[in-house]
Parts: C-alpha cells; structure tokens; sequence
C-alpha cells in the first residue's frame, strides 16, 4: 500500500483564535509494580517495501491481539507536539466551558449515546454521588452542527479538532484495520469496507475529551476506588492516547488487574466486542476498569483524548466466514461475548444488532457508586472466588471482574 501521510493540523495561530496555553503533562508515578507489560507495534512498518519486515509485523500484531487484545501502537503519524496541543484544546474546554453550556448540552445517556456534555456526578442524566468525571463526546450529529451541539469556547478550534479525529479515523483506524485484516488472512479493506461505520470524522462511533479530577474521600469508599467499572467496549477499536496519570488497568491472562503503563506520544489500541464475535473469537476484547491511581498521583488531575470506533450499526454481527484463519483454526469458542453470541445463534435465536448492543449498554449502565445495584445476589456474583459483574443485555448474557 502507499507510505501513509503525517498528520497536518490546521494552523493554530491565525487571527481571531483565542490564546491556548500548553499542556504540561503531569508527573510520571514512581511506583513501579502491578504494571502490565504491553506489546509496542510500529505502525510505519506497514510502509516498508521489504515483504518479511510486514510479515513480521502482521504477526506481532496476532499475537498481541490474542494474548492481551491491548497494544502500544507507535509511529502512526501524529507528533508529540501536535497531539500535545490537542490535550492543550481539552484542557482549554474544561478551563473555559460556561455554565450555561453544561446545561444546555447535557448529555442524556438513556437515548443510548454519550452525546455531549457529561457533567461530574455519575453516568446519568440526573446528578448522584459525585465522581468527578466531566466529558464532552463528539457524535455524528454534534459534528454536522458544532454551532448548536458544541460549547461555545470550542468553536474558534473545531477546524483542528475535527482535523484530528479525520486523520484517527481516515488513516490510523485505517491502517490498523487493514493489519487486523490481514490476520484474519482477508483483503487488506475487508474490516474498513464491511465492519466500520462511515459518514462523520467518526463514522458511528465518537471522540471524547474526559477529565478526571480527584475524587471525594466518601466517594472513593462507595466505589471502592473504581471510577468506572470492569468492561469491554462494545464497539470495533478504541484509540486511547497513554497519559502520565496511571489509572487504566487491564485484566491480566493470571485473573489480576494491572495499571497500563505511560508511553509518551503512543496509542493504546484495545479491541472491542465487534471485533471479538467478527474474529470468530481469535482477537480477545479486552477487559478493562479505570481505577484510582498509585498513591503518589491522587491528588493530580487526569486528562484523556479517546476515539471510540464503531462498527456499522445495522449489522449483526457474527464471524467473518470468508477468513481462511477461521475456516482452517475454527473459531475460539472459550472466548467472552463471542461464545455467548454463537450460542445464541446456535439456538436459532436473533443476535442485537452492533447498535442495539451499544445503546442498550450505555442506557442501562451504572456507577460504581451505586451500591443498590453492585452488590452480590443483584449485579455481582462470586466466580471461582472473583467478584464479578454480571448483567443481560437482550438475552445476551455478559460476566465480567469488578
């Protein structure tokens, strides 16, 4: 395939565009167990014009897809400068969003979107405890009218921000799926022209600008000091750019959680429930929690950029029949939502579509505050002696660690 083109922002210094301090990024924790160690894939090799040097690349990715379903991906187009001054444009909306604006794009989560502003009192519309997690997510109809669905303080910037999220999805997501393809031994296009949503620097996914400020002592106690629960993401991939403040924890191949490491300038890539059931189960989708950081980070503000990516949302999904890694390996049947999508199917029963399992997740999710709900015997139950959270969503049954 032809060499990838760097990024190439919009200037951000023309005139009428108000001053944007830096972001400083804050320090690194010096705790040093518990950590995870990730595979690093350099997504430039895919330019190389040696054969063996792609090759080798392909299987790195297989293996780090179906030992971990989490990656480093390195070398994907964007310095550390210009995704610097993305944070920078995040930091800037949560110094400068008004009042009136939090009111009036107040997401409402039970439509089954993020859409908009996540005010810092847990994942519904109405205010609980508080958590201390404010966001701004970025869907299909909020980048066709940025007037209306995008805070004010925004506007001057959302020719770079809309830049940024077209070259994610345009080409980083791009070329990640042509390598996942090739895993699956498919046309290098298979996932980006059957699997993933078009139609927005997003398709049918979104991007989000996240803060997370330090939590109240009586909210850590509630939560036991989860800020969001164990999960999967029910989408296609997910691109988390590493910051220095260590709250992302992965579940460990051993049944233990462990923080995620910082790689200035890398991408986290985790893999998503589409791409589970797709893979016939040979991509693992990866489990994950945001947990309170080491002790020397408390008190440090958290600031995340992530690009949810979303399969087409009419499909229903299922294996990718047509791959030669499926039809000669067979599928993996031990695997989380991928078993439990091929059971029903084996049932003669009808599988969610991608967007029914999406919205159905984010309409009926609850805090970690929430001790009506997470508690045995309700939303919890002991497995092997490991507390899980365990819910139903359309039939389809989902256990996962707290």
């Amino acid at each position: 395939m032809a060499p990838a083109a760097p990024f190439n922002p919009p200037t951000s210094n023309l005139p009428g565009k108000p001053f944007v301090p830096d972001w400083i990024p804050p320090p690194v924790t010096k705790e040093t167990h518990n950590f995870a160690q990730l595979k690093s894939i350099d997504l430039s090799l895919l330019d190389s014009e040696d054969p063996a040097v792609v090759d080798g690349l392909v299987q790195n990715v297989k293996k780090a897809i179906r030992d971990d379903g989490f990656l480093f991906l390195e070398n994907y187009g964007v310095s550390l400068e210009q995704l610097h001054h993305q944070f920078a444009l995040a930091q800037y909306l949560y110094n400068n969003i008004s009042e009136e604006d939090k009111q009036r794009l107040l997401f409402d989560p039970e439509t089954g979107a993020w859409s908009g502003y996540k005010h810092p009192y847990g994942f519904k519309r109405h205010r609980g405890p508080p958590d201390g997690i404010e966001q701004f997510n970025w869907y299909k109809p909020d980048w066709e009218d940025t007037e209306g669905r995008v805070p004010k303080c925004l506007h001057p910037f959302m020719d770079e921000i809309e830049s940024f999220c077209n070259y994610l999805t345009q080409s980083v997501n791009r070329r990640l799926l042509t390598l996942l393809s090739r895993v699956l031994e498919l046309p290098d296009d298979y996932l980006w022209d059957n699997v993933q949503s078009h139609g927005s620097p997003t398709g049918e996914g979104y991007f989000r600008h996240a803060l997370f400020r330090p939590v109240q002592k009586s909210t850590e106690e509630a939560s036991k000091g989860l800020r969001m629960h164990g999960h999967t993401d029910f989408g296609l991939t997910t691109l988390l750019f590493s910051v220095p403040i260590s709250c992302l924890q992965i579940w460990g191949r051993d049944e233990q959680w462990y923080y995620v490491p910082y790689k200035p300038g890398a991408l986290v890539v985790n893999i998503g429930d589409t791409l589970e059931i797709v893979s016939g189960g040979h991509f693992k989708a990866t489990r994950h929690r945001v947990y309170k950081p080491p002790v020397d980070q408390r008190n440090e503000e958290r600031l995340s950029l992530v690009l949810f990516n979303s399969s087409i949302g009419d499909l229903r999904m299922g294996p990718a029949k047509e791959s030669p890694l499926i039809q000669r390996e067979g599928c993996v049947n031990e695997q989380g939502v991928y078993k439990e999508f091929k059971d029903r199917t084996t049932e003669g029963k009808i599988v969610p579509t991608n967007k029914q399992w999406r919205e159905i997740q984010i309409a009926t999710a609850t805090d970690p505050t929430d001790t009506v709900h997470n508690r045995v015997g309700v939303h919890q139950v002991v497995i092997n002696g490991k507390l899980m959270h365990q819910r139903e969503y359309m039939g389809v049954k989902v256990c996962l660690p707290v």
